[in-house]
């Protein structure tokens, strides 16, 4: 055996100690990286929907803010979306 072989063989079992490592973390073991890729899609989509949900809080704020300070919007508030009426009035509704 020559130095060659010698070292070739030791290096080869240090690569292939790093590539089971390699394929254990990637594909096998429990916090892999098609589990920590799809955690970090879902935090993404939740960042998404929680931008969404704080500019509706501020739509349904300022809505909120106009209904309460006229007469005339809460009544085409009520009309509106609880289909609300005076007494000698009929409503049809057509969806």
């Amino acid at each position: 055996m020559d130095i060659k072989s010698i070292l070739k063989k030791k290096n080869l079992k240090y690569w292939v100690a790093i590539a089971f490592f390699a394929l254990l973390l990637l594909f096998i073991d429990e916090n892999n990286l098609m589990v920590t890729a799809k955690l970090y899609r879902e935090v993404n989509q939740l960042h998404a929907e929680e931008e969404q949900l704080r500019e509706d809080i501020v739509q349904d704020s300022i809505n909120a803010a106009t209904i309460s300070s006229s007469l005339d919007a809460k009544e085409h508030y009520g009309r509106e979306h609880y289909y609300m009426k005076r007494p000698n009035e009929d409503i049809f509704v057509i969806k």
